[in-house]
């Protein structure tokens, strides 16, 4: 038996024809159709001249801004540097008020208290100037009048503890941010000058807390 050429061959490696393949002259011939079709269809581009140097600086040129537009963002930078220069002013000036309000608070909280205080400093006073002279000595009063000099003297100290001072008026001229005239005393002193208290008056911490009342020289 002689197989036919087309017949596969089972002893050769995957199937292969007993003889040679009759197919290999016809795929080979679609294959040049193809291929001859492809280039008819496709159309020849002509290549693009590469992008030179010159080019590129007039491209490049195009696209400068003009001498306006420069000036115009300039003028817009100017702006908004100093918008900012004027809001970091402004943040400035806020935090040092707010730094101050709280110092002050700090500083001033105890004015009411202090000023309330100072009528019992007052009264104080008051009770120990009531006493005559000839009388301080007296067994009788000498206890009493210890007391009230003890006691005037640990009130100025908690005073000065707090920043309270007492402000000197007699012998001084007349200040209206720290006396209040109460009336006019014939007085061989220059007029304006202090020669009567009848009020003591305090600072505290720099800041008038109650004006002295005083009896100023008389003019002429």
């Amino acid at each position: 038996y002689r197989p036919d050429t087309v017949e596969l061959c089972p002893c050769r490696a995957y199937g292969r024809f007993h003889g040679p393949n009759p197919f290999t002259k016809t795929l080979a011939r679609l294959t040049k159709i193809m291929t001859e079709k492809t280039n008819i269809e496709t159309p020849v581009t002509e290549k693009e001249p590469p992008v030179t140097e010159e080019d590129i600086i007039v491209d490049g040129a195009e696209a400068l801004p003009s001498q306006d537009d420069i000036a115009k963002l300039e003028a817009e930078l100017a702006d908004a540097k100093l918008a900012v220069l004027y809001a970091q002013a402004e943040v400035q000036n806020v935090r040092r008020r707010m730094e101050k309000d709280a110092q002050d608070a700090r500083a001033y909280a105890a004015t009411s208290f202090a000023r309330d205080v100072l009528s019992v400093a007052d009264n104080l006073s008051r009770a120990l100037d009531a006493i005559p002279l000839d009388l301080r000595d007296d067994d009788k009063f000498k206890g009493l009048v210890v007391g009230l000099d003890a006691t005037g003297r640990e009130l100025e100290k908690v005073f000065e503890r707090n920043g309270i001072t007492r402000i000197v008026s007699v012998g001084q001229k007349l200040d209206p941010n720290k006396h209040q005239a109460m009336m006019e005393v014939p007085s061989d002193l220059e007029p304006g000058t202090i020669v009567q208290e009848m009020q003591a008056g305090y600072m505290i911490k720099g800041r008038l807390l109650r004006a002295a009342m005083v009896g100023v020289a008389q003019a002429g």
